[in-house]
């Protein structure tokens, strides 16, 4: 106000102004305490979704422990653990809340604007230059609750998952600083003298954080995949025999297994033939032991009894063999199937029954490579073209030769994929994660274990340019970019340079991948 001699009416319109100021701050702090309280009613909505998930999860995998114990038993015994711990640091501040409002009148729950106080709270946490018991216990609580979990989880666990828990649970005092000379107690600057909606929102976001950690460990101690995991219906019988083809009079050995040859899944029952082989079983393997049967086609098949939801399920399995009389050809395989790679190392194996190796020679044409790397092992590289034929010629022990040809086809080493963190796809990330991974490129189910480097890239943040990347990680200029995510963007990683580590060959596509940034 101006100084000076003011005439009444100036007073009078000054002291209005000043009133009706007060009455806008007024205003103002209700709506930030309804905040407030919609905040905590958000979150108790969200709690009770994540506890129906999280039974969901325990129920299945209690089954799944019960019907196969030796490969679920110890992982559903550490999920119990956290859910005990979970459960009873939640009912802990459902109770500490109970207690706040206990002198709040049911109607007067909902009146998040009436919850102004904070003397409730400071009586219950606080006394002097101290904490109460119930302070104390509070403090006690949460920091329990945090070690234990890391001490569940052990020395091993996800570092993203370990970091996550040590921040949602931290109870670290401030640190000084220059306006604040002293370090100030967590419980001191969360709750001391802080409105009663204000600290009722924070214990519920607590509670909050308990269920969304204990649905990330049961995620994660799962691999992300839990009903992959732990369904049946994921899994195929295969025979697996010694030789696909046998003589006359000879045993036919091999395995029948499952699809994720999985030594601790024991099935209670297996047929095989018509005949009982249950007490063939080793290490989830049905041993193979029969004759083999007349020249020509001959079957194997059966099924493998397991229990899933406490039922009997049955896979069924079926394969056939040759049994051959003397061989008048060389038989020709390719390690890695008919086809071979332009730009790799192609393993061949070339040999004819009942002929020594030395008396075996294999040709290619020009172009082609086939160099030997041991009795029947070589290692052919294509050049040009689409098809590349090997002629073996062989000597029999009754002096006779025998010629022959075997056509492959020629491929380009096909697409990769772009990956983080080995995964592909759209992958949830924190940006803070993805500023320091590695840009990494893979070949899923390619026949070749390929070993990929990055050199390159191109990312893009939704609102923001497309920054080209040299190397496999973030450069200054994109993390700027990245910088600049929210919580919910799809980040794109795309035009990825990738080679062959061992030859440098260029992969000659690379499929982008795509990060969702949880936060």
């Amino acid at each position: 106000m101006a100084g000076g001699k003011l005439s009444p009416r100036q007073k009078m319109i000054n002291l209005m102004y000043l009133i009706f100021i007060a009455m806008l701050a007024m205003q103002m702090d209700k709506k930030v305490l309804s905040s407030f309280g919609f905040m905590k009613e958000k979150i108790e909505d969200a709690n009770v979704a994540s506890s129906t998930n999280i039974d969901n999860i325990l129920t299945s995998l209690n089954t799944k422990a019960s019907d196969q114990p030796d490969k679920f038993a110890d992982l559903n015994t550490k999920a119990q653990e956290i859910n005990k711990l979970s459960e009873n640091l939640f009912i802990y501040m459902s109770a500490l809340k109970d207690s706040i409002l206990s002198d709040t009148d049911e109607e007067d729950k909902t009146n998040y604007e009436a919850m102004s106080g904070g003397d409730r709270l400071d009586e219950m946490f606080f006394k002097g230059e101290g904490l109460t018991d119930k302070g104390e216990e509070f403090v006690s609580n949460i920091n329990t609750y945090r070690d234990q979990l890391l001490s569940i989880l052990g020395a091993n666990a996800n570092p993203d998952l370990i970091t996550n828990i040590k921040k949602r649970f931290n109870t670290d005092p401030e640190k000084a600083t220059e306006d604040n000379p002293i370090e100030i107690p967590w419980i001191y600057s969360r709750y001391e003298g802080m409105p009663m909606i204000t600290s009722i929102a924070n214990i519920t976001q607590i509670q909050g954080d308990v269920k969304n950690t204990e649905a990330e460990i049961y995620t994660n101690l799962l691999g992300g995949q839990l009903e992959s995991e732990v369904s049946l219906t994921n899994y195929n019988g295969i025979v697996a025999l010694d030789k696909t083809a046998y003589f006359s009079g000879e045993k036919v050995t091999g395995k029948v297994v499952l699809g994720r040859y999985d030594a601790t899944l024991k099935p209670t029952k297996v047929i095989l033939n018509g005949r009982d082989a249950t007490s063939k079983v080793k290490d989830g393997q049905v041993l193979v032991d029969i004759p083999a049967g007349n020249v020509g086609s001959n079957n194997i098949k059966g099924t493998i009894t397991f229990m899933q939801d406490g039922e009997a399920q049955d896979i069924p399995f079926e394969s056939s063999y040759s049994v051959i009389a003397e061989p008048s050809e060389a038989v020709i395989s390719a390690d890695k199937m008919n086809v071979v790679y332009r730009g790799l190392d192609n393993p061949i194996s070339i040999s004819v029954p009942g002929v020594g190796d030395k008396d075996i020679t294999p040709n290619v044409g020009n172009g082609n490579t086939l160099t030997k790397t041991g009795n029947g092992k070589y290692i052919l590289n294509p050049g040009k073209g689409t098809e590349v034929k090997i002629n073996v010629s062989a000597k029999l022990s009754s002096g006779k030769k025998i010629n022959t040809p075997k056509v492959f086809r020629i491929k380009d080493i096909p697409a990769a994929a772009g990956t983080v963190r080995n995964d592909f796809g759209i992958v949830p990330m924190p940006k803070s994660s993805l500023s320091n991974v590695p840009i990494g490129a893979a070949l899923p189910d390619f026949v070749f274990d390929l070993q990929l480097v990055v050199k390159g890239f191109t990312i893009k943040v939704p609102g923001q340019l497309a920054v080209k990347v040299s190397g496999d990680k973030l450069d200054a200029r994109a993390k700027k970019a990245l910088a600049k995510a929210r919580r919910g963007d799809l980040v794109t990683i795309f035009d990825i340079q990738a080679f062959e580590k061992l030859k440098g060959t260029r992969i000659k596509k690379v499929l982008p991948v795509s990060i969702s940034i949880t936060n």
